[in-house]
């Protein structure tokens, strides 16, 4: 499994961002959001990564009725998900309850996980692809 992240934007300094019309930005964010639909992937990169069934392990540390699991599990059924700025308080707060019954490398990648939606938090136009992959 990978957790992919925006790693790169049309405008990236801020100068570029005032000088650009607020409806452009709108456009722009679009566009970068549903660029992996279109086959546009050189704009996302790797921030976490691991093997199927230790996903499946660190994921069945959560609660088993829960909508964060519901949607991390999303992945093994689809190919693939998206994670937006409508599941980062979500996650977050199910990866925080869950810390103490995982393991250390469980720890780490929530706390990774964590970090990355409390990014999106701040900047509305990253968003978070989750693909398996089945030959790892």
């Amino acid at each position: 499994m990978v957790f992919y992240a925006l790693g790169s934007k049309f405008i990236q300094e801020k100068k570029d961002r005032e000088n650009t019309p607020p409806k452009a930005q709108e456009v722009i964010y679009y566009s970068l959001a549903i660029g992996h639909h279109l086959g546009v992937i050189d704009c996302l990169k790797p921030q976490i990564t691991c093997k199927v069934a230790e996903y499946d392990a660190w994921i069945a540390q959560l609660p088993i009725d829960g909508e964060a699991r519901r949607k991390l599990e999303g992945v093994k059924r689809f190919g693939e998900i998206n994670i937006d700025g409508t599941h980062t308080h979500l996650l977050a707060v199910a990866l925080h309850h869950s810390l103490p019954q995982m393991t250390e490398q469980q720890q780490q990648w929530s706390r990774e996980l964590i970090a990355l939606l409390q990014r999106m938090e701040n900047e509305p136009a990253i968003y978070l692809l989750v693909r398996r992959h089945d030959d790892w």
